[in-house]
């Protein structure tokens, strides 16, 4: 019995110990030391960089190599545009800017021209990149971009051809052999050379050049060798021009299907117009006494002609301007007095589902009313068009006096709030720096940093084709099968 009575206590302390080491060593499991867990994220992080990167790994910074290009792709296109009259502009206002440009000026301007300046987008974004870095750091911009000066080190390669300065210099001087694949064509021969230049390169052999990036703003830009640079990023500012009826292939109605070409929301990025109307800040702005306002020409192509239909339906409605003419020299105040004037600016198709109207409408704080059933809008998934602009359906907008009330029957608080939801977007359509030939600093949270933003987006894409691209045997081929947006 005593030695009963030795044991008990002996027992019950025994399995206190044993039940107070396995509540420590369980908590300690749910919550492991600092220690710990460091070490096993850095021999994570360690087995993560053993591959030469990692498709999806989170980058701030965009990383761009310029293309080897001669200047005479850039700047020396400037000179040259500089060095003759602008036919196509209405008065040739620029004689002093011309004289200094041929006395030498390193980074000429882009043109004024408005048929030309609305695709301005190249001009910013090399600009950007030849910024020097004492320059940049004098500026709060926020930039994404970093320039480096190795391939190997780039995430894309930015090929610096002034395409669309190009095309519309033969347009001006001898429009008649736009379309001609022969060496009288200057805009044909200067996309060959680029094309020959960059697709013997070793970064484009590298990467079957989907690490490449192309501005072509202007829907005719690189218009001869499109499918020589499908694979490439291209920026745009639509999708017009890019498709293409395919008459041997027929829908369940009978009707030609439309077919896309080399495009893509997947690779591609959409990217704004420049607009040609000056800003109004929202401190600025009064009481507006138009209802809905127009300015543009009447009769286009294909998805345009909703224009002509729309004009007959509100010429003669109450409240509605409609006036044809464009923003140039002669129409530009007209413009600014009529955007500035209306509750709501039209934006219907034209030969492209948009134009730089839209972006003239939204620094004017004129409510979009978009009537484009195929548009394509820059940077959506940063911002939502739908808090400050209208959409509407071709379909709606051409029944009889439907749109004007519809927006008649927009309140005066959902203006007010659309408006003021207009006032802080307005930056971002902004390429313009104020900086001498645009070399320097882009506008913080603007145009050209937004578009850098969004081809950083797809670098993680970029690089896995470029990886699956890499894995495939000679001899075989990834099919053309990217029919989506």
């Amino acid at each position: 019995m005593a030695q009963r009575g030795l044991l008990l206590p002996c027992s019950v302390a025994a399995l206190f110990f044993v039940v107070s080491f396995l509540c420590i060593f369980y908590i300690s499991s749910l919550f492991p030391s600092t220690a710990t867990s460091n070490t096993h994220f850095e021999l994570s992080t360690q087995r993560c960089g053993s591959s030469s990167f990692s498709p999806y790994s989170v980058q701030e910074t965009l990383k761009v190599y310029i293309a080897d290009l001669p200047r005479d792709m850039n700047y020396g296109l400037l000179e040259d545009y500089w060095s003759q009259k602008d036919r196509r502009a209405a008065e040739d206002a620029n004689e002093e800017l011309r004289a200094a440009v041929l006395a030498g000026m390193e980074y000429p301007p882009y043109p004024l021209n408005p048929l030309i300046r609305q695709y301005s987008a190249e001009y910013w974004l090399l600009g950007d990149l030849l910024t020097p870095p004492k320059l940049r750091e004098n500026r709060d911009t926020s930039s994404v971009v970093k320039r480096v000066w190795k391939v190997e080190d780039a995430d894309v390669v930015f090929v610096p051809f002034f395409s669309t300065l190009s095309a519309e210099m033969q347009l001006d001087r001898a429009k008649g052999k736009f379309r001609h694949k022969k060496g009288d064509n200057e805009d044909y021969r200067r996309q060959m050379k680029v094309v020959d230049l960059i697709k013997s390169s070793a970064a484009w052999q590298r990467s079957g050049g989907r690490d490449h990036v192309f501005v072509l703003t202007d829907p005719v830009a690189m218009w001869h060798v499109r499918a020589d640079i499908a694979s490439a990023v291209l920026l745009v500012v639509d999708f017009g021009g890019w498709y293409m009826e395919d008459s041997n292939a027929h829908n369940a109605e009978g009707g030609a299907m439309i077919q896309h070409t080399q495009i893509s929301l997947l690779k591609d990025v959409i990217v704004p117009y420049t607009h040609l109307l000056p800003m109004l800040h929202i401190s600025n702005d009064h009481p507006r006494k138009t209802l809905l306002y127009f300015k543009g020409a009447r009769h286009r192509h294909r998805g345009g002609l909703v224009r002509d239909k729309l004009w007959g339906l509100l010429q003669n409605e109450p409240g509605v301007v409609i006036e044809e003419g464009f923003p140039n020299s002669t129409g530009r105040e007209q413009s600014i007095q009529g955007m500035r004037n209306a509750e709501f600016c039209l934006h219907p198709a034209g030969d492209t589902p948009t134009s730089c109207r839209l972006f003239d409408a939204i620094v004017s704080l004129c409510i979009p009313v978009i009537v484009s059933d195929n548009i394509e809008l820059p940077f959506e998934g940063m911002i939502d068009y739908t808090e400050f602009s209208v959409f509407v359906s071709v379909q709606d907008a051409l029944q009889p006096n439907w749109l004007v009330n519809h927006l008649n029957g927009v309140s005066k608080m959902q203006r007010n709030t659309m408006r003021r939801s207009i006032a802080q977007v307005q930056h971002i359509f902004e390429y313009d720096n104020g900086y001498p030939g645009g070399i320097g600093p882009p506008v913080k949270d603007g145009a050209v940093n937004h578009i850098w933003k969004k081809i950083m987006h797809k670098v993680p894409t970029i690089k896995e084709m470029v990886v699956r691209e890499r894995r495939k045997p000679n001899g075989t081929s990834i099919p053309l099968r990217c029919h989506c947006t």
